[in-house]
């Protein structure tokens, strides 16, 4: 069976977002910092057909960051346009084709039609819970892995429930004060570090979530 991932960066003192998160500011005041490092890799600046960039270890885990997924999970608050009933004129942050070109199924206790943007993305809104959306995203994903892309609520639910098995924390050298906590609410699971890379900007740490009985 193919894996649960979870890839995230993270302050310091445990943040994945700032205060006073809105349409206009979708991952808080400050909450920018946490993705510097990778913006300026060589990788990140590839992909979006810009030339320059650093080529490092940290470009080395941007190239890596999508390979092997076939399918992903996020929250309603990271695909975005509020809360309630859908404006269906919202399709995403990540104008006509969005990075993840495979099946991405969102989280929400509202319908909506899938909606199918360019570059092989279709996000499918599934408001029967987050093992539901894990059946579908696995069945989607064939032998691929199914990525939790965020946010912090969609990775405290999967990783509370014993679904994830494997986290993989991006730790940037930021003190955010305040925002979007990643582990809360989470219990006390067993991370086992598996791979450790560390540079001037940032140390990605990978984790393996062990536990007596896999679901």
């Amino acid at each position: 069976m193919s894996s649960v991932t979870c890839q995230m960066s993270i302050s310091l003192d445990g943040f994945v977002a700032g205060p006073n998160q809105s349409l206009e500011n979708p991952i808080g005041e400050g909450g920018m910092r946490l993705h510097q490092w990778m913006f300026e890799t060589a990788s990140w600046k590839g992909q979006h057909g810009e030339a320059g960039g650093a080529r490092s270890a940290d470009s080395d885990v941007v190239e890596e960051l999508l390979e092997g997924n076939g399918a992903y999970i996020m929250g309603r608050k990271m695909f975005g346009g509020g809360d309630g009933q859908w404006d269906e004129t919202w399709t995403g942050w990540w104008g006509d084709e969005p990075p993840y070109h495979t099946p991405v199924f969102v989280l929400s206790h509202h319908a909506r039609k899938p909606l199918s943007m360019r570059g092989g993305t279709t996000f499918n809104f599934v408001t029967e819970g987050i093992e539901s959306a894990l059946t579908q995203a696995r069945s989607a994903a064939g032998d691929k892995d199914v990525a939790i892309a965020g946010g912090a609520s969609a990775v405290q639910q999967y990783l509370a429930a014993g679904l994830l098995d494997e986290l993989y924390l991006h730790i940037v050298p930021v003190i955010l004060g305040t925002g979007e906590r990643l582990l809360e609410g989470v219990g006390d699971p067993t991370l086992e570090p598996v791979k450790v890379i560390a540079s001037p900007a940032v140390t990605h740490v990978e984790y393996r979530i062990v536990r007596p009985h896999r679901r």
